[in-house]
């Protein structure tokens, strides 16, 4: 592990996580480059920032659900060539119905260079501590439409409710959301806002 980075299980206890990319269960439909764990990783930032945003959800009642955290380099480049590939359909319409693989990067689904690279960007959902359900938040991780949005239309009030809530944790636990990802979040004070790096989650 790169210095001043760790496994975030590590550092908040009970945190439940799926690193998605490390799995088949992805849009690209197979494990992707650097990703040789399951297991989240991050800047040490990041974690102590995630262990305030775990204790504001526990509060109400609600749990972390990590999805993604440190994404090396190579797996960006991985996304980059996936998205330049002819069309199978494989994930199509789980993903990205509405949209063709190319407008990933044109309407900012899919990065050159991502802010997971930086180490302390990380995506998440809520579930409910007592039930151990998902929080419905009105479209699934990684669905690259308008539906996913902060403030999208056509989403139920309790969808738009629930996201407002997972916002209101993370910005007050120093996060930044992004427009267009209602799971994305970026830590505010990045230890390494300028570096990319390339080591593999192993």
């Amino acid at each position: 592990m790169e210095k001043g980075f760790v496994f975030l299980d590590e550092v908040l206890r009970g945190v439940r996580w799926d690193a998605k990319y490390a799995t088949w269960d992805n849009f690209t439909g197979r494990p992707v480059d650097g990703y040789e764990v399951n297991r989240i990783a991050g800047t040490q930032a990041l974690a102590l920032a995630l262990l305030e945003a775990q204790s504001r959800a526990a509060v109400l009642g609600y749990g972390l659900l990590l999805w993604d955290g440190y994404r090396p380099k190579g797996a960006v480049d991985c996304f980059l060539r996936w998205v330049n590939l002819p069309e199978d359909n494989l994930t199509k319409e789980r993903y990205y119905p509405n949209i063709e693989r190319a407008e990933m990067l044109t309407k900012g689904y899919v990065a050159s260079q991502s802010s997971h690279s930086r180490g302390s960007a990380i995506d998440l959902t809520l579930y409910h501590l007592d039930t151990g359900e998902l929080v419905s938040m009105g479209s699934s991780f990684d669905f690259m439409d308008q539906r996913s949005h902060h403030g999208a239309k056509g989403i139920g009030g309790l969808e738009a409710q629930n996201r407002r809530r997972l916002c209101s944790i993370m910005e007050s636990s120093g996060f930044e959301p992004y427009r267009f990802e209602w799971w994305h979040y970026v830590l505010r004070n990045e230890p390494y806002p300028h570096t990319y790096f390339d080591f593999p989650v192993a």
